[in-house]
């Protein structure tokens, strides 16, 4: 089992996904846009090639989005009361992808070695995504 994160996003959900590619590695196993939904649903011509749905495995998990037309009701709001945690392998890599996801967002805690033992660092990205990045530290 693993926890997928679904993440909304307001016409730029292919910027952000491209973004999270260059900064987690891989390629995508999905990315439809609306145009390819049914010939029936709902969506201005202006945003038939926004997102309507991407995958991007990282680690176990897969981290999914998709943009929230505009039919769909008020637009998705940058949310303040959750975090992606994302556990890295290795001190390097806690390192590269901070700094990564933190590019032309804000640094909301800098890298440190933390009192509970862990290599830790929070950001908010340039689209409005928390992030939490640590890696656990050898004890002794």
């Amino acid at each position: 089992m693993s926890l997928s994160p679904y993440l909304h996003f307001n016409g730029n959900c292919r910027e952000a996904f491209e973004f999270y590619r260059a900064a987690f590695g891989g390629d995508f196993t999905v990315l439809q846009t609306f145009g390819e939904g049914p010939a029936d649903m709902q969506v201005p011509d202006d945003e038939r090639n926004n997102i309507m749905h991407v995958s991007l495995p990282v680690g176990a998990g897969v981290l999914m989005g998709s943009d929230v037309p505009s039919t769909f009701g008020e637009p998705a709001p940058s949310s303040s009361n959750m975090s992606i945690s994302y556990a890295a392998q290795s001190r390097k890599e806690t390192d590269d992808l901070f700094a990564r996801l933190s590019e032309g967002g804000t640094v909301t805690m800098p890298l440190q070695d933390m009192f509970w033992g862990d290599y830790f660092g929070a950001c908010i990205d340039r689209f409005g995504i928390n992030w939490m990045i640590s890696c656990e530290q050898p004890q002794g």
